[in-house]
């Protein structure tokens, strides 16, 4: 086991004391203590129907939007979720599918927009659809309008303090996990990325320099089979991407631009058979290419996978985040 399913797994009366779970995170996101205490409410979902608008109780969309305080959501039974509407995740508010089989999936999906304090653990999202623009019931149940929103599983809005771990991710329309408009303070840990083009973006765009302060740890993860690009692309921020499993990629493993810095430790990257064996991607255009932190430390490469390291300058690695196994 790694160092965060040691925390808990070996417990057998885990399900019994589920919020233990919030002193195993690592990383960024540090321990999601905020989330537990003697004012934390238990909710289940046993209802897998969506109103976006008048959510019942006993949905998901009740526990999000309608519950207030400090909220932990499990689940009674197997179930799938079709969303009408994007899930807006109130702060202070963890969903946990362990012991059952959930699956959010075919439409709307996860969003977490100026929130923080947000678990996010052993879920099954995919197949998102971009969605058009309409209203939904938001955190401390306000109607709030939407934008259009992309196809993506989940995407992070002005957020922090955030722990995604554990879940399934694949088939998507846009891309599986965004981190965007100065979110910061994030973990993302022991979840699978399969199936998928575009699948993690750090950084809203090339022109946000708020990103600049963005704070990320990779880790644990599986990417693939069947992914092509973005595992991450950062923009601005810095990402410690560490003890990966990467099999294969079409275009890239890890790129980005406007000067991002990476600190990757401990990862196997498989190269394809065929086509490109390079880890690494930076943005054709970017003139100061030289001035980017791109740090390989105790990587494992295999079929002739290679990566680029800085040209020029040291890295501005942040204070560590997480401890690397050997």
């Amino acid at each position: 086991m790694n160092a965060i399913d040691r925390c808990w797994r070996p417990n057998s009366e885990w399900m019994r004391h589920r919020s233990q779970l919030a002193t195993c995170s690592v990383g960024y996101a540090g321990k999601m203590i905020n989330n537990i205490g003697s004012d934390l409410i238990y909710y289940k979902v046993t209802d897998s129907s969506d109103d976006p608008i008048n959510p019942k109780p006993n949905t998901l969309r009740y526990g999000t939007s309608i519950i207030q305080g400090k909220v932990w959501i499990t689940f009674q039974k197997n179930m799938i979720i079709t969303l009408e509407k994007p899930l807006l995740i109130s702060s202070f508010t963890t969903i946990d599918g362990r012991g059952v089989n959930v699956h959010i999936a075919n439409n709307a999906c996860l969003m977490i927009f100026k929130a923080t304090n947000i678990i996010i653990h052993n879920i099954r999202v995919h197949h998102c659809k971009p969605q058009a623009p309409g209203i939904v019931m938001g955190p401390k149940g306000k109607v709030i309008p939407l934008g259009h929103v992309d196809g993506d599983a989940i995407r992070l809005v002005t957020a922090s303090k955030i722990w995604i771990d554990h879940n399934t991710l694949y088939d998507c329309q846009d891309g599986l996990l965004d981190v965007t408009r100065g979110s910061t303070d994030v973990t993302i840990s022991n979840n699978w990325f399969k199936n998928q083009d575009k699948v993690m973006l750090l950084g809203h765009d090339d022109g946000y320099v708020r990103d600049k302060n963005m704070k990320v740890t990779v880790v644990y993860n599986h990417f693939g089979p069947k992914c092509n690009q973005r595992m991450p692309r950062i923009r601005h921020g810095y990402a410690h991407v560490a003890n990966n499993l990467y099999q294969g990629w079409l275009q890239y493993a890890i790129g980005g631009s406007m000067e991002p810095s990476l600190k990757s430790e401990a990862n196997l990257f498989v190269a394809p058979k065929i086509g490109n064996k390079e880890v690494t991607w930076r943005k054709s255009n970017d003139t100061n290419g030289d001035r980017w932190d791109f740090h390989s430390v105790r990587d494992m490469f295999e079929n002739g996978a290679s990566f680029t390291v800085t040209k020029g300058g040291s890295c501005n690695i942040q204070p560590q985040a997480v401890n690397i196994l050997p």
